[in-house]
């Protein structure tokens, strides 16, 4: 598959941020639900005032309720399209977006850029309240309110033993002809002045349900429920546990999006293209698919 663009059309490079309670997650759908893509796809369509609708290529697709504060995205335009809107582009996509999604920059983007492939690395956030009084009404829609108190050292050290490349089929809603291995940079949990505990999530990729899987693990260490091993054993075991429960869209955010430097973005994207498995361990051991 090639990055190349299309002659006579410009690759436009989108930051985007949006509030995810009322939207049926990022992907455009068929039967007509609220989605960012289909969003921000028709108030490109309208301002440009453009016959055709240009398909956006996402970073990473969240899901129904997930939150973004630094999703990245990609549009392909016609070059004298482009030249005529770039410059009122944003403040005109600002007076026609509804005020749950807002695109900060768009950017031609450097030669090689895909906004899916050329990432590096993806960070999320999961925030949660271990309160006994819940959460504060002006953050329902973006934190849990888990009714135990949770051991945040305990939480930490089950974590990094999360840490490096795995198959993590075990966390993962699996998807067919899709691998599950990624590689987990950072899984950390900190609790601010005002009692809300935030898990950084750094991983090269993501897949489905996986953020919100581990976080559910860790919360079950976190109330004593499992020992600090336990979230370790399930990822070796390979299969889903029962006792792992997927927590709520709302309290996670899509935070950043990583990128190499343009003279690497080629070879980033056909890295990424390649199937993924792990070395072999042991005589007569392979890896996963």
């Amino acid at each position: 598959m090639s990055d190349d663009v299309r002659p006579g059309f410009v690759r436009v490079r989108l930051d985007l941020s949006y509030d995810g309670r009322d939207f049926s997650g990022w992907a455009r759908q068929t039967r007509g639900q609220r989605t960012v893509q289909g969003e921000i796809e028709d108030a490109i369509r309208t301002v440009t005032r453009s016959q055709d609708t240009y398909q956006l290529t996402v970073a990473g697709r969240t899901d129904a309720g997930v939150h973004a504060r630094g999703q990245v995205a990609h549009v392909d335009l016609p070059q004298d399209l482009w030249a005529e809107h770039r410059e009122k582009l944003l403040r005109r996509l600002a007076g026609r977006l509804p005020h749950d999604v807002r695109v900060w920059k768009a950017e031609e983007a450097p030669a090689g850029f895909n906004a899916r492939f050329s990432a590096v690395w993806r960070r999320y956030a999961y925030r949660v309240t271990d309160h006994p009084a819940g959460v504060d009404p002006l953050l329902r829609g973006h934190v849990l309110w888990h009714d135990r108190p949770l051991d945040l050292e305990a939480m930490n050290a089950a974590a990094e033993r999360l840490l490096g490349e795995h198959d993590f089929a075990a966390y993962c809603k699996k998807r067919e002809g899709a691998t599950t291995i990624r590689t987990l940079r950072e899984l950390r949990w900190e609790r601010d002045a005002s009692g809300i505990l935030t898990a950084t999530v750094k991983a090269d990729a993501f897949c489905h349900n996986m953020v919100r899987s581990l976080v559910g693990a860790l919360l079950f260490v976190g109330d004593g429920h499992r020992p600090a091993d336990w979230p370790a054993k399930v990822l070796a075991a390979g299969v889903r546990d029962s006792a792992v429960h997927v927590v709520r869209p709302h309290g996670l955010t899509l935070e950043e999006v990583g990128y190499p430097a343009d003279e690497l973005l080629a070879a980033r994207n056909l890295e990424a293209r390649n199937r993924r498995t792990l070395p072999a361990r042991g005589a007569g051991a392979s890896g996963c698919c």
